[in-house]
Protein backbone atom coordinates (compact mmCIF):
# COMPACT_ATOMS: atom_id res chain seq x y z
CA UNK A 1 0.00 0.00 0.00
CA UNK A 2 1.17 3.58 -1.13
CA UNK A 3 0.38 5.91 1.81
CA UNK A 4 -1.23 9.28 -0.02
CA UNK A 5 -0.64 12.18 2.82
CA UNK A 6 -3.38 15.33 3.40
CA UNK A 7 -1.91 18.64 3.00
CA UNK A 8 -1.55 19.18 6.07
CA UNK A 9 0.66 15.97 6.55
CA UNK A 10 2.73 17.23 3.88
CA UNK A 11 3.50 20.87 5.94
CA UNK A 12 4.57 18.72 8.91
CA UNK A 13 7.07 16.81 6.14
CA UNK A 14 8.01 19.87 4.81
CA UNK A 15 9.06 21.07 8.51
CA UNK A 16 11.59 17.60 8.80
CA UNK A 17 12.95 17.91 4.82
CA UNK A 18 14.04 22.00 6.17
CA UNK A 19 15.31 20.66 9.28
CA UNK A 20 17.64 17.95 6.53
CA UNK A 21 18.70 20.85 4.61
CA UNK A 22 20.05 22.34 7.77
CA UNK A 23 21.87 19.46 8.60
CA UNK A 24 23.25 19.63 4.91
CA UNK A 25 24.45 22.99 5.17
CA UNK A 26 26.20 22.57 8.84
CA UNK A 27 28.56 19.15 7.79
CA UNK A 28 28.76 20.48 4.29
CA UNK A 29 31.10 23.38 5.92
CA UNK A 30 32.07 21.00 8.36
CA UNK A 31 33.18 18.31 6.17
CA UNK A 32 36.99 19.50 5.63
CA UNK A 33 40.74 17.70 5.59
CA UNK A 34 41.40 15.99 9.16
CA UNK A 35 37.63 15.88 10.42
CA UNK A 36 36.70 12.75 11.04
CA UNK A 37 33.38 11.17 9.99
CA UNK A 38 32.37 11.29 13.83
CA UNK A 39 32.78 14.89 14.07
CA UNK A 40 29.94 15.09 11.05
CA UNK A 41 27.82 13.07 12.97
CA UNK A 42 28.23 15.26 16.19
CA UNK A 43 27.14 18.50 13.63
CA UNK A 44 24.26 16.30 12.87
CA UNK A 45 22.99 15.37 16.16
CA UNK A 46 23.42 19.45 17.50
CA UNK A 47 21.57 20.43 14.62
CA UNK A 48 18.77 18.04 15.22
CA UNK A 49 18.73 19.22 18.96
CA UNK A 50 18.51 22.56 18.03
CA UNK A 51 15.51 22.22 15.91
CA UNK A 52 13.61 20.00 18.45
CA UNK A 53 14.06 17.14 15.34
CA UNK A 54 14.16 13.17 15.93
CA UNK A 55 17.00 11.04 14.38
CA UNK A 56 15.05 8.70 12.11
CA UNK A 57 18.74 7.06 11.33
CA UNK A 58 20.00 6.16 15.15
CA UNK A 59 18.81 3.06 15.78
CA UNK A 60 17.48 2.05 12.97
CA UNK A 61 17.86 -1.48 11.91
CA UNK A 62 20.56 -1.05 14.52
CA UNK A 63 21.89 1.60 13.13
CA UNK A 64 24.46 3.27 15.71
CA UNK A 65 24.40 6.86 14.19
CA UNK A 66 23.00 9.78 13.30
CA UNK A 67 24.01 10.16 9.42
CA UNK A 68 25.71 8.08 6.66
CA UNK A 69 29.14 9.02 5.97
CA UNK A 70 30.18 7.27 2.84
CA UNK A 71 33.56 7.75 1.76
CA UNK A 72 35.40 7.55 -2.47
CA UNK A 73 34.53 3.75 -3.02
CA UNK A 74 31.54 3.37 0.04
CA UNK A 75 28.17 3.62 -1.95
CA UNK A 76 25.83 4.24 0.99
CA UNK A 77 25.42 3.55 4.70
CA UNK A 78 28.87 4.24 5.73
CA UNK A 79 28.85 4.26 9.66
CA UNK A 80 30.50 7.69 11.65
CA UNK A 81 33.54 6.66 13.56
CA UNK A 82 37.20 8.50 14.76
CA UNK A 83 39.32 6.36 12.81
CA UNK A 84 38.36 7.52 9.10
CA UNK A 85 39.87 10.85 8.61
CA UNK A 86 38.82 13.18 5.55
CA UNK A 87 41.71 13.86 3.72
CA UNK A 88 42.36 16.77 0.61
CA UNK A 89 40.69 15.23 -2.67
CA UNK A 90 38.10 12.51 -0.79
CA UNK A 91 34.50 12.65 -2.18
CA UNK A 92 32.00 12.26 0.94
CA UNK A 93 28.03 11.03 -0.01
CA UNK A 94 26.43 12.06 3.46
CA UNK A 95 22.92 10.53 3.72
CA UNK A 96 20.55 12.50 6.72
CA UNK A 97 17.27 12.44 7.59
CA UNK A 98 15.22 13.98 10.71
CA UNK A 99 11.76 12.92 12.17
CA UNK A 100 9.51 16.23 13.24
CA UNK A 101 5.71 15.19 14.93
CA UNK A 102 6.04 11.54 13.34
CA UNK A 103 6.77 12.72 10.16
CA UNK A 104 10.09 11.87 7.90
CA UNK A 105 12.50 13.52 5.59
CA UNK A 106 15.83 12.53 4.10
CA UNK A 107 18.25 13.91 1.85
CA UNK A 108 21.62 12.91 0.80
CA UNK A 109 24.71 14.88 -1.30
CA UNK A 110 27.78 14.64 -2.20
CA UNK A 111 30.27 16.83 -0.93
CA UNK A 112 34.24 17.60 -2.26
CA UNK A 113 36.66 17.77 0.78
CA UNK A 114 39.56 19.94 0.32
CA UNK A 115 40.64 20.86 -3.61
CA UNK A 116 41.97 19.54 -6.84
CA UNK A 117 39.52 17.02 -7.42
CA UNK A 118 39.92 15.39 -10.74
CA UNK A 119 37.60 16.08 -13.49
CA UNK A 120 36.05 12.65 -13.67
CA UNK A 121 35.06 13.12 -9.98
CA UNK A 122 33.32 16.19 -10.19
CA UNK A 123 31.43 15.07 -13.47
CA UNK A 124 30.64 11.87 -11.49
CA UNK A 125 28.92 13.97 -8.76
CA UNK A 126 27.14 16.98 -11.21
CA UNK A 127 25.75 13.22 -13.44
CA UNK A 128 24.56 11.76 -10.21
CA UNK A 129 22.68 14.97 -8.36
CA UNK A 130 21.20 15.75 -12.19
CA UNK A 131 20.15 12.94 -12.71
CA UNK A 132 18.19 13.25 -9.47
CA UNK A 133 16.84 16.15 -10.66
CA UNK A 134 15.72 14.93 -14.09
CA UNK A 135 13.45 11.88 -12.35
CA UNK A 136 12.15 14.71 -9.87
CA UNK A 137 10.75 16.33 -12.88
CA UNK A 138 9.20 12.95 -13.99
CA UNK A 139 7.08 13.29 -10.79
CA UNK A 140 4.16 14.41 -12.67
CA UNK A 141 0.54 13.71 -12.55
CA UNK A 142 -0.79 11.11 -13.91
CA UNK A 143 2.78 10.03 -14.68
CA UNK A 144 3.87 6.37 -13.49
CA UNK A 145 6.55 4.97 -11.12
CA UNK A 146 8.22 3.81 -14.30
CA UNK A 147 8.94 7.20 -15.91
CA UNK A 148 10.98 8.51 -12.59
CA UNK A 149 13.46 5.17 -13.05
CA UNK A 150 13.40 5.91 -16.88
CA UNK A 151 14.33 9.41 -16.66
CA UNK A 152 16.71 8.52 -14.04
CA UNK A 153 18.50 5.91 -16.20
CA UNK A 154 18.16 7.87 -19.33
CA UNK A 155 20.15 10.82 -17.88
CA UNK A 156 22.93 9.11 -16.98
CA UNK A 157 23.54 6.77 -20.31
CA UNK A 158 23.57 9.46 -22.38
CA UNK A 159 26.36 11.48 -20.36
CA UNK A 160 29.66 10.21 -21.61
CA UNK A 161 32.40 9.71 -19.01
CA UNK A 162 35.74 12.14 -19.18
CA UNK A 163 38.02 9.07 -19.08
CA UNK A 164 35.66 7.11 -21.04
CA UNK A 165 33.58 3.52 -20.13
CA UNK A 166 29.79 3.85 -18.76
CA UNK A 167 28.95 5.23 -14.95
CA UNK A 168 27.69 1.89 -12.92
CA UNK A 169 24.08 2.84 -11.94
CA UNK A 170 23.90 0.97 -8.36
CA UNK A 171 21.06 -1.76 -8.45
CA UNK A 172 21.23 -2.87 -5.13
CA UNK A 173 19.78 0.42 -3.53
CA UNK A 174 17.45 2.74 -4.61
CA UNK A 175 14.46 5.18 -4.08
CA UNK A 176 11.26 4.80 -1.60
CA UNK A 177 8.52 5.92 -0.40
CA UNK A 178 8.44 8.26 2.96
CA UNK A 179 6.16 9.69 5.31
CA UNK A 180 4.80 8.27 8.35
CA UNK A 181 8.00 5.96 8.39
CA UNK A 182 11.60 6.42 6.34
CA UNK A 183 11.13 3.20 4.19
CA UNK A 184 8.15 2.53 3.05
CA UNK A 185 6.74 1.68 -0.51
CA UNK A 186 7.23 2.01 -3.52
CA UNK A 187 10.80 1.30 -4.01
CA UNK A 188 12.02 3.15 -6.47
CA UNK A 189 14.24 2.20 -8.57
CA UNK A 190 17.19 4.00 -10.61
CA UNK A 191 16.97 2.46 -13.90
CA UNK A 192 14.19 0.56 -15.64
CA UNK A 193 13.66 -3.15 -14.70
CA UNK A 194 10.36 -4.39 -16.89
CA UNK A 195 9.53 -7.14 -15.46
CA UNK A 196 8.61 -5.22 -12.43
CA UNK A 197 5.77 -3.19 -14.89
CA UNK A 198 5.09 0.02 -14.60
CA UNK A 199 4.46 0.74 -11.14
CA UNK A 200 1.52 2.82 -9.62
CA UNK A 201 0.08 6.01 -11.10
CA UNK A 202 1.17 9.50 -9.70
CA UNK A 203 -1.68 11.30 -7.60
CA UNK A 204 -1.32 14.07 -5.17
CA UNK A 205 -0.57 13.12 -1.70
CA UNK A 206 2.43 10.73 -2.99
CA UNK A 207 5.18 11.30 -1.35
CA UNK A 208 8.83 9.70 -2.81
CA UNK A 209 12.43 10.01 -1.89
CA UNK A 210 14.57 9.56 -5.33
CA UNK A 211 17.93 8.93 -4.76
CA UNK A 212 20.26 7.93 -7.46
CA UNK A 213 23.77 6.04 -6.47
CA UNK A 214 25.94 5.95 -9.65
CA UNK A 215 29.99 4.93 -9.60
CA UNK A 216 32.90 5.05 -12.09
CA UNK A 217 32.82 1.85 -12.69
CA UNK A 218 30.99 -1.43 -11.76
CA UNK A 219 27.02 -1.31 -10.79
CA UNK A 220 27.75 -4.25 -8.43
CA UNK A 221 28.37 -3.77 -4.83
CA UNK A 222 29.03 -5.33 -1.56
CA UNK A 223 28.07 -5.50 2.45
CA UNK A 224 31.55 -5.23 4.86
CA UNK A 225 31.16 -7.43 7.91
CA UNK A 226 29.88 -4.39 10.10
CA UNK A 227 26.78 -5.51 8.14
CA UNK A 228 25.83 -1.63 7.25
CA UNK A 229 28.60 -0.57 5.06
CA UNK A 230 28.73 -1.11 1.38
CA UNK A 231 31.07 -1.00 -0.80
CA UNK A 232 31.27 -0.82 -5.12
CA UNK A 233 32.57 -4.25 -5.75
CA UNK A 234 35.58 -3.00 -7.98
CA UNK A 235 36.74 0.01 -5.50
CA UNK A 236 35.89 2.33 -7.99
CA UNK A 237 34.21 5.54 -6.21
CA UNK A 238 30.73 6.83 -6.56
CA UNK A 239 28.16 9.28 -5.41
CA UNK A 240 24.88 9.88 -3.93
CA UNK A 241 22.11 12.29 -4.28
CA UNK A 242 18.89 12.11 -2.64
CA UNK A 243 15.43 14.70 -1.91
CA UNK A 244 12.22 13.52 -0.25
CA UNK A 245 9.27 15.04 -2.76
CA UNK A 246 5.93 15.54 -2.51
CA UNK A 247 3.83 15.58 -5.19
CA UNK A 248 0.31 17.54 -4.63
CA UNK A 249 -2.07 19.06 -6.66
CA UNK A 250 -0.80 22.18 -7.70
CA UNK A 251 2.76 19.97 -8.87
CA UNK A 252 5.76 18.65 -6.75
CA UNK A 253 7.38 20.39 -3.83
CA UNK A 254 10.75 19.28 -2.99
CA UNK A 255 10.73 18.90 0.74
CA UNK A 256 14.26 18.32 1.90
CA UNK A 257 15.73 21.82 -0.68
CA UNK A 258 15.57 24.90 1.05
CA UNK A 259 13.77 26.68 -1.94
CA UNK A 260 11.14 24.09 -2.39
CA UNK A 261 13.00 22.79 -5.35
CA UNK A 262 11.78 25.77 -7.79
CA UNK A 263 15.11 26.77 -8.97
CA UNK A 264 15.89 23.13 -10.41
CA UNK A 265 12.23 22.87 -11.52
CA UNK A 266 12.29 26.08 -13.31
CA UNK A 267 14.75 24.81 -15.70
CA UNK A 268 12.57 21.75 -16.61
CA UNK A 269 9.51 24.25 -17.57
CA UNK A 270 8.05 22.90 -13.98
CA UNK A 271 6.15 25.48 -11.30
CA UNK A 272 7.22 23.85 -7.90
CA UNK A 273 4.29 23.81 -5.90
CA UNK A 274 3.58 26.52 -2.78
CA UNK A 275 5.28 25.96 0.19
CA UNK A 276 2.96 25.86 2.84
CA UNK A 277 4.99 27.10 5.85
CA UNK A 278 6.27 30.09 3.57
Amino acid sequence: MVEIKTPEQIAKMRAAGLVVAAIHQATREAAVPGATTKDLDDVARKVLAEHGAKSNFLGYGGFPATICTSVNQVVVHGIPDEVTVLKDGDIISIDAGAIIEGWHGDAAYTAFVGSGHAPELVELSRVTQESMWAGIAAMKLGNRLVDISKAIETYIRRQPRPAGGKYGIIEDYGGHGIGSQMHMDPHVLNYVERRRGRGPKLVPGMCLAIEPMVSLGTARTEVLEDDWTVETTDGSWSSHWEHSIALTAQGPLVLTAPDGGKAKLAEYGITAAPDPLA
